[in-house]
């Protein structure tokens, strides 16, 4: 017979109330970022065969102006896009660390002492957060969103939230929300 309040995700062992682990992560990617960050080679590409093919003759200033341009934009969209192709998130007994690509930056971390409750949100969409990335609005707090879909919610002491888009963002709510609890004491034997 199934426990009723037990999750079907739950980590632990079924009829058991052994801790969660002593590490929870999870994880989110979005595939659509490598369209941009292909457009951003392609424009740094542009500027490149721009400097070593140069057919102008209207003098260096346009032509520098056209190369510089190309290869700062096609850097910026690349390594803008490519920071957030996927999050990872890590819960332990100390804090909440989210790392954003391929080199972990941007990088954030929420002691779990500053922490007040964590919620499970259904659906976030870039959209409502003003698009992909680290995003922060005055009315909804800050939010790292790489994709649409499931998103763990920190309602932080302050009185300020954070949001992360990551898949399978129940059970990290439910590893937050355990650390969160204050550890209540085994009765004694015999009671």
């Amino acid at each position: 017979m199934r426990d009723p309040s037990r999750h079907p995700r739950d980590p632990r062992p079924p009829g058991t109330a052994a801790p969660l682990p002593e590490v929870w992560t999870g994880r989110a990617t979005n595939r659509m970022q490598w369209v941009a960050a292909v457009a951003g080679a392609g424009c740094m590409a542009l500027g490149i065969t721009l400097a070593v093919e140069s057919p102008w003759t209207s003098g260096i200033a346009p032509l520098l102006m056209a190369v510089i341009g190309c290869v700062a934009a096609g850097l910026l969209v690349l390594f803008g896009t490519l920071a957030f192709v996927h999050v990872e998130v890590k819960v332990d007994d100390k804090a909440m660390e989210v790392r954003c690509g391929h080199i972990g930056v941007p990088r954030c971390r929420i002691p779990l002492a500053q922490v007040d409750g964590a919620e499970y949100v259904r659906r976030v969409t870039p959209h409502e957060w003003g698009g992909w990335g680290y995003r922060w609005r005055p009315e909804k707090g800050k939010a790292v969103i790489v994709r649409r879909g499931e998103a763990l919610l920190l309602r932080l002491k302050d009185g300020r939230t954070f949001t992360v888009t990551v898949d399978d963002a129940e059970s990290g709510v439910r590893a937050i929300l355990d650390r969160l609890r204050p550890a209540t004491p085994s009765a004694p034997p015999g009671v």
